[in-house]
């Protein structure tokens, strides 16, 4: 996902810009570029690669003026190199975009027909071009764009500047996140609140459609009929201090590290341990027992969080849950009964499938639902019931904390949901509250796992190929551990369900195929065990993941044991999450790849 910051200030803003980009690394990206005005008169600097390519171009290149725009690009259109990089130009009008613009094409044909010519591949330069042609034409600025937004199909977040206005700045939002940001005497712009953050704390979000007229004192905001709208300020949570890795090597590491104290953080916003019950802070618009069907819908590791979650749902509350990933679910156009639950997984609150879901249900008369850690994002402010984490910022591109602390979440909601239906007694949940008060100590005994895991991960960076297996609720876990494993060491892994390995996958096992095997001793153990057996046969390299009793029960002489604490049935697959993410940690730093921000990935897919 590409970043945003445009800066209306009194003092040079180019390094501004620059630091409040640096807060945005951790959507992933693959060029960067500036652009100020100064004297009147447009200018910018771009680079392809990371932030500090850019920055040694300014340091040599100093680029003045007290208004400018910065982005991160994360390339859709075009190859990652300094002429794709934006901001993008035409005359003396410069832009930034997030989103993608589904009709360039026809746009950029109409323009080169009149004389426009193009310098990059992209879509985003398209917009520029269009806005002069209106200039041109006699139109102000103000009035140039208002004409070129309604020329626009697809989703996109905007900051444009103009030659000569010393005084404006444009943004406007469709799909894409954009948050303005209030100072004295200045004006910001930000893909979200933690750009801005070391700025100010007062934010206005634009709801989806809105565009926005920006002076150094002034803010008139417009929705998508151009029609005069206020919209709320608010004090924005994001924390003003710089995140750093601290002692750790990577953003990764130190987030690993943060789920014991996140977890009990996000565990205490719904869970009263005292009385062991659950308990929210609000009333919900719908009540668990009433509800016949749970849709859930997410992407990526969010996803898996809701595969485990159908697991409990199901066992203990006795819900039946349709789980789909968002960007095949939005296009299914699945019945749906009035008056069900949508439940939307989003870290960012701001996946465009995951939105675009959330807006079919709503036009379908669910009650809505969302799990995210922005509590200010939009799939938040859509939701009629929101089930904040207490994660805090999390950098690194592989979510790790995240996906722990919405299985916390959805965990809670799933005690709540049993007892609501009459499905647990009152002891029942107080045995199970009290389980989930161990959490956070489970996690930190997992955690000191590291070191042992670390000479499995040694060997796993010299393969080309693993699989993944598990059952039950360990079966999600398997898909999640060779995702993160993919994501960050770039190694091909699969995961299958363990039954499934005498359809299919068995063909691939031989003496050079690592097999990770999730298996707490519960009852599909033994079940499992069979299954390693077969793998065994065929001289296949076995990384079993258990505790004590499954250890003591595994027969393989050859084959990696790594031995978790005893936890709880319903709490494995929140303590085994950590040895698998541990592992692909590991093996992605001896591989020597980039762990926090992978090739290809972005941090929210805010686009199709």
């Amino acid at each position: 996902m590409c970043g945003i910051v445009g800066i209306l200030g009194n003092t040079e803003v180019a390094p501004l810009l620059v630091d409040a980009l640096k807060r945005l690394e951790y959507r992933g990206y693959d060029s960067a570029g500036v652009a100020t005005l100064h004297d009147g008169q447009l200018d910018r600097r771009r680079a392809a690669g990371k932030l500090r390519n850019l920055e040694l171009i300014l340091n040599d290149n100093p680029l003045p003026g007290t208004i400018g725009i910065g982005h991160t690009r994360w390339a859709t259109h075009g190859i990652p190199n300094e002429t794709n990089a934006h901001p993008h130009r035409a005359g003396n009008i410069a832009a930034v975009h997030n989103g993608i613009i589904e009709n360039f094409r026809e746009l950029r044909h109409s323009l080169a027909e009149n004389g426009h010519t193009f310098e990059s591949e992209t879509d985003s330069e398209t917009i520029v071009h269009l806005i002069k042609r209106e200039m041109d034409k006699g139109f102000k600025p103000v009035q140039a764009v208002a004409v070129v937004l309604k020329m626009l199909k697809g989703a996109f977040s905007l900051a444009i500047i103009f030659g000569g206005e010393d005084n404006l700045m444009i943004g406007a939002r469709r799909g894409s996140p954009l948050a303005v940001g209030h100072g004295e005497g200045e004006m910001f712009l930000g893909s979200d609140a933690f750009a801005l953050a070391p700025f100010t704390d007062k934010v206005t979000y634009l709801d989806d459609g809105d565009w926005a007229v920006l002076s150094r004192s002034t803010i008139q905001i417009f929705n998508e009929n151009d029609e005069l709208v206020e919209r709320q300020q608010t004090v924005a949570m994001a924390s003003a201090q710089v995140t750093s890795k601290g002692n750790y090597k990577h953003f990764m590491e130190k987030e690993m590290h943060e789920q014991p104290e996140v977890i009990q953080h996000t565990l205490s916003n719904y869970i009263d341990f005292a009385s062991g019950k659950v308990r929210l802070k609000s009333e919900l618009p719908f009540s668990f027992k009433d509800l016949r069907r749970i849709t859930m819908s997410a992407c990526g590791t969010a996803y898996i969080a809701g595969l485990v979650a159908k697991y409990w749902f199901e066992r203990y509350a006795r819900i039946p849950v349709d789980i789909d990933v968002a960007s095949e679910f939005r296009y299914r156009e699945a019945p749906m009964e009035e008056g069900g639950l949508s439940l939307f997984i989003s870290q960012s609150g701001e996946t465009a499938d995951t939105l675009a879901s959330l807006r079919y249900c709503r036009e379908n008369g669910q009650h809505i639902a969302s799990i995210v850690n922005v509590q200010e994002s939009t799939i938040a402010r859509e939701s009629d019931a929101i089930f904040p984490t207490i994660a805090g910022p999390e950098i690194g591109v592989a979510s790790t904390k995240a996906f722990t602390c919405q299985l916390s979440v959805l965990l809670s909601l799933v005690i709540l949901a049993a007892r609501e239906r009459g499905k647990i007694t009152v002891e029942e949940e107080a045995e199970l509250v009290q389980a989930v008060s161990e959490l956070p100590k489970f996690i930190r005994q997992a955690l000191k796992l590291s070191e042992p895991i670390t000479h499995i991960a040694r060997r796993l960076s010299k393969v080309d190929n693993i699989l993944y297996l598990g059952r039950g609720t360990s079966f999600p876990l398997a898909l999640e551990g060779a995702l993160k494993l993919k994501e960050i060491s770039y190694i091909h892994a699969e995961a299958y369900a363990a039954g499934e390995l005498k359809h299919g996958p068995i063909a691939l096992i031989d003496e050079s195929m690592p097999v990770v095997v999730i298996a707490p001793f519960d009852g599909s153990y033994e079940k499992t065990v069979s299954n390693m057996q077969e793998v065994a046969a065929r001289d296949g390299q076995i990384i079993l993941i258990t505790d004590e009793e499954g250890a003591k029960h595994n027969s393989l002489e050859d084959c990696d044991v790594v031995v978790m604490p005893k936890v709880p049935e319903i709490l494995s697959p929140i303590v085994y999450a950590l040895p698998i993410q541990l592992l692909a940690y590991h093996t992605a730093d001896f591989m020597g790849t980039d762990v926090d921000q992978p090739r290809n990935l972005a941090k929210s897919v805010t686009v199709e």
